[in-house]
């Protein structure tokens, strides 16, 4: 019998080649699918074999094909659409010469991180600070435990790293965390306890929800208008029979929606809280990078408020230094007994670092070549975004895009993914059972360069512009 035309034959699955690759089995999977990706073996759009089809056809374990087709889609290689199966990711022409150039398939504007500054370089300042450091008298001390909340000296550099925000600030009261996230997870735990309820703004910090979560603290969503969030409402909340513990407040370049809080604002937020002996919990990780910094509400409510500023969001997240602000020394003793629980203690190395750089004058000169690229990042998205689409700050690190009709959040992201962009819809954010706000956050740091920002955020505009597809017209 005559052999039918290779046209009409059955294609055959997919199955990686593995002979002479080491290391586990799933990377050696992902990285056959990422070669056959771009070797054009598998071109866009083509589906995989089922996990267990995959699995029988190389004779390893599921979970070994599930963990991955997982660590491909986090690369950025592959899609899944429950009921439809996995499939190669469909990447535009502009995004897929970006991922090449940077070795990977996607151009990431989920993560809220600050540019990398070029002048002064921060990699070399790194390298070399690091080396003085390792090199000098002290060295051996930073290669072992330290105090959990910080020398006398770490303390000092933290208070004199908030003082454009608080003024003055006695070092006794600051403590030092490895990253705002150990710090606002522990100041949450001196505050409230399972079951109590917090207020927070009804699109709110992820990580603060999460805190929420691990230590059962339920979290009340706060209306807020164009300046944020309403004093009158936290004034209700209060009045209510389910009476807070304490308020989470964002104030400057609010995560997600980039307001920042006036000075009249703040003010009557802190006389509503000391009516109502509300602790507040101040995570302001970008107050200091604003031209003008406003008062902090610490500065406004010093005995109430716990202050937490951060160098990983203004400077760099390779230096997860953070200052804590107590309200008094009783306070400071439990914060710091609750520090050295969770975490034991900040790294010396990088703690040492950032106490360098604060005393020389080095973190201010980052925080300036940071401020200047986010300005000019801004700047970008200003001429490529259609006017009155987002809200932003000059300054800051992202700008919330307010969807418009018939696009909704998740669709448009999936869109947006589909050019080899990731962004964050608003469901990461939202507090409480109302739905969220057709929008998305765009971070413009993540992007290492401004033109491959402009290729980004051109693709973005380009989907914005366009109509969203019915859905579900694949369903029968």
């Amino acid at each position: 019998m005559q052999k039918p035309p290779e046209s009409m034959q059955a294609a055959r699955p997919w199955a990686p080649r593995l002979a002479g690759r080491g290391g586990p089995i799933y990377l050696a999977i992902a990285d056959a699918i990422d070669e056959a990706i771009k070797s054009g073996e598998l071109p866009g759009g083509a589906r995989l074999p089922t996990h267990r089809a995959m699995a029988e056809a190389l004779g390893v374990d599921l979970t070994t094909v599930t963990r991955a087709y997982r660590e491909a889609r986090q690369r950025g290689l592959l899609e899944a659409t429950v009921g439809r199966g996995t499939f190669v990711r469909k990447t535009s022409p502009e995004a897929a010469s970006v991922g090449r150039a940077e070795g990977r398939g996607l151009i990431d504007l989920s993560m809220n991180l600050p540019p990398e500054p070029s002048d002064p370089p921060l990699r070399q300042l790194i390298q070399t600070g690091l080396a003085d450091l390792l090199s000098g008298p002290d060295a051996a001390s930073l290669l072992t435990y330290r105090p959990g909340a910080g020398s006398a000296e770490e303390r000092a550099a933290g208070a004199a790293w908030v003082s454009p925000t608080l003024g003055e600030v006695d070092p006794g009261l600051v403590l030092v965390s490895p990253g705002a996230q150990p710090a606002l997870l522990a100041t949450l735990g001196l505050v409230a306890r399972a079951g109590d309820l917090v207020l927070t703004d009804a699109l709110t910090y992820p990580g603060f929800r999460g805190a929420a979560a691990q230590l059962g603290i339920r979290l009340c969503p706060v209306a807020c208008d164009a300046d944020g969030m309403l004093p009158d409402a936290v004034e209700e909340a209060c009045r209510g029979d389910d009476r807070p513990r304490a308020l989470y407040c964002i104030p400057t370049l609010q995560n997600p929606t980039s307001i920042t809080l006036p000075l009249e604002r703040r003010q009557a937020l802190v006389d509503v809280a000391r009516r109502h002996r509300l602790r507040i919990l101040e995570d302001d990780a970008y107050g200091v990078l604003p031209v003008r910094p406003l008062p902090a509400l610490a500065a406004l409510a010093p005995e109430i408020t716990f202050h937490v500023s951060t160098l990983s969001k203004v400077i760099s997240p390779a230096l997860r230094v953070a200052y804590v602000v107590a309200p008094d020394q009783g306070c400071a003793a439990k914060l710091a007994a609750a520090l050295r629980a969770n975490v034991l203690t900040a790294s010396p190395l990088l703690t040492a670092l950032a106490t360098k750089w604060v005393r020389d004058g080095t973190a201010r000169s980052l925080l300036s070549a940071v401020r200047r690229e986010c300005m000019a990042r801004q700047e970008i998205a200003r001429e490529i975004l259609p006017a009155g689409s987002f809200l932003a700050q000059p300054e800051g690190l992202h700008l919330w895009l307010r969807l418009l009709p018939p696009w909704r959040r998740l669709d448009f992201a999936s869109r947006i993914r589909e050019q080899g962009l990731a962004i964050v819809p608003s469901d990461a954010f939202a507090v409480g059972e109302g739905t969220p706000p057709d929008a998305v956050r765009v971070s413009l740091g993540a992007a290492p360069s401004r033109e491959q920002l402009r290729i980004a955020l051109r693709a973005i505009a380009t989907v914005f512009a366009g109509e969203a597809s019915a859905p579900f017209l694949e369903i029968v």
